[in-house]
């Protein structure tokens, strides 16, 4: 299910869409400092990341989508099975999202690129 040449190995091990052997991002995902730096190249292939400015700017609706379906799935499940009062589930709801803010940004960027950039194992380095 996750090797390579599959979509989704490249979206959750953050690696280049085309040679599937970069890395996305720079640093580990909870170094808050630099949690969101991108290389401008994957360093195998030379794909350039940014194809355009505000390239990115879609991967805000892939991020946002799963934001809500963390909250939703997480209210959802522990309103059913009712260990929690309504402010305690609220409370876990918003320390949820904001802690995996580094992840669902990563995944987003990860999976909106993919969206675009089809896994070519057989291209060389452009530069």
């Amino acid at each position: 299910m996750f090797n390579k040449g599959n979509k989704l190995y490249s979206i959750f091990k953050f690696k280049c869409p085309r040679c599937h052997e970069g890395q996305l991002f720079e640093t580990p995902a909870y170094n808050l400092k630099k949690f969101q730096k991108m290389p401008e190249r994957c360093h195998h292939c030379g794909l350039r990341y940014m194809a355009e400015p505000s390239f990115f700017d879609g991967a805000m609706y892939i991020s946002y989508a799963m934001q809500v379906a963390l909250i939703i799935t997480v209210f959802v499940a522990l309103n059913i099975l009712g260990v929690a009062e309504l402010w305690l589930i609220l409370t876990l709801c918003i320390f949820l999202s904001v802690l995996l803010i580094p992840i669902t940004f990563r995944l987003s960027k990860s999976a909106y690129i993919n969206i675009f950039i089809k896994y070519d194992p057989d291209k060389k380095s452009e530069y």
